[in-house]
């Protein structure tokens, strides 16, 4: 296994690859993710990790590398805390569960925007249920459709009272 908590410099772990970054999960799946702090550029910090659309819990956290034999007994499934943000121990490890039953493209990310250049992102797509209730509403009809000519519309729209354009574009 490879150790994720050491210090060795190698300069082909430092930057991400990049690639398609969304994962799509059928609505009511149980996910669990496992963040992994790692020793590349000394621990770089900590990671405030925010998922939009959903609260989760932290059932468990540790130092060094996550092992998936051991480390899962010690899961917290009692009474986990439930949060919608949580920090990544450098040289240490949180996993996080939660059930996708809310339908939607969700954006995960760290909270420093640097890091985001770094590839800590993700999205999620959370599809539809089997009922109207667990599926996402279509849109309404009269709602303006994207056309080639939208800026022009929006423009014309977005009017103030002296009749001069207001510089907001939706």
């Amino acid at each position: 296994m490879y150790n994720f908590t050491d210090d060795t410099e190698d300069p082909d772990l430092i930057m991400t690859d990049q690639g398609t970054r969304v994962k799509g999960l059928n609505y009511n799946e149980s996910v669990e993710i496992v963040f992994q702090g790692t020793g590349l550029l000394n621990g770089a910090g900590l990671h405030p990790m925010h998922m939009h659309g959903y609260s989760f819990y932290a059932v468990g956290m540790g130092e060094g590398n996550f092992d998936n034999e051991t480390d899962p007994l010690k899961y917290n499934l009692v009474d986990p805390p439930k949060v919608n943000t949580f920090i990544v121990p450098k040289y240490g490890w949180l996993a996080i569960r939660f059930v996708a039953n809310n339908p939607g493209v969700w954006f995960w990310h760290c909270h420093f925007d640097r890091h985001l250049t770094w590839g800590m992102e993700t999205v999620f797509i959370v599809k539809n249920g089997n009922t109207e209730e667990t599926s996402i509403l279509p849109p309404p009809p009269n709602m303006p459709t994207c056309m080639a000519n939208s800026r022009e519309i929006s423009i014309k729209e977005s009017k103030n009272d002296d009749g001069d354009e207001d510089q907001n574009y939706l």
